[in-house]
């Protein structure tokens, strides 16, 4: 019988702590770290991974241990993810939700200038650098997508490059299928293999967790996300020296997608704020 294998030690640049966000002292929000190596060859940014609803900082935690293995040789820059107010590790709530009713508390905007308050003191007290000199990689799944892109707006000259891997479309209500309850609705238009009622539970499947009218972990508001990202393509975002920032946008296969959203859809409860 063969030995077992050992699972793969995570590096020893990880390190897994919490900090209090000056701006907010009560409470404290856990993060995953690694300063930059080689700072002769690696360039110095913070890359910054954002996770969307219904994950956490956990599914970043092989991406950036990969990465440190694949470029510990010749230097990395330095990695940081974490969980907003409640996710994750981060068992406080956002103390902005004091007092409020449930899930009308804090809004995307509010979690952008959490992030900018989080990685200027992890700038300046790990990386011991000048604020004035923050550059950053953003790394976004989903609704993290949306923070990525606002942060790069309103903090504009900060963000170097952007990699949004299944981005939201910020500007929708999600209500992207026909209504077979509608007067104009045509049934002849629908494929061969969809029926009324499997549309009609889709439509409802996905407004009850994808909706900005629902409730979530964190208690983060999104019903004014169209609001504050109208459009898909503005505004122009800057870099550092008045250029701007590499974009990359990445597609989820979409067949595997698919069966991650069933389980997703199964095991998720979020619930509309009209609730």
């Amino acid at each position: 019988m063969a030995a077992p294998v050992p699972a793969m030690m995570p590096p020893r640049e990880l390190i897994h702590d919490s900090i209090a966000l000056n701006h907010k002292p009560s409470a404290k929000v856990h993060y995953t770290f690694a300063a930059g190596s080689n700072p002769e060859t690696a360039p110095c940014r913070l890359i910054v991974f954002l996770n969307g609803l219904m994950t956490d900082k956990s599914t970043w935690l092989t991406v950036m241990a990969g990465f440190i293995r694949d470029h510990r040789e010749n230097g990395f820059p330095s990695l940081l993810a974490y969980d907003r107010y409640g996710q994750g590790l981060t068992e406080d709530r956002d103390p902005q939700d004091r007092g409020q009713d449930k899930g009308c508390g804090h809004n995307v905007a509010d979690a952008v200038h959490d992030l900018h308050q989080l990685v200027t003191q992890i700038w300046t007290d790990k990386i011991k650098r000048r604020q004035s000199e923050l550059r950053l990689i953003l790394v976004a799944n989903s609704i993290g997508c949306a923070i990525a892109r606002l942060y790069a707006e309103f903090y504009p000259g900060r963000v170097d490059a952007l990699l949004l891997l299944d981005p939201m479309i910020a500007n929708s209500k999600f209500d992207w299928w026909p209504d077979p309850d509608s007067t104009d609705f045509d049934p002849a238009e629908l494929p061969l293999d969809v029926t009324i009622d499997v549309l009609r539970d889709q439509r409802t499947k996905f407004a009850n967790v994808f909706a900005p009218d629902v409730t979530n972990k964190e208690g983060l508001d999104r019903r004014d996300l169209a609001d504050l990202l109208p459009y898909s393509d503005r505004p122009v975002l800057e870099a550092s020296d008045g250029r701007r920032p590499v974009l990359t946008v990445v597609e989820h296969d979409p067949e595997r997608f698919a069966s991650e959203s069933l389980q997703v859809w199964a095991e998720c409860p979020f619930r509309p704020l009209s609730e």
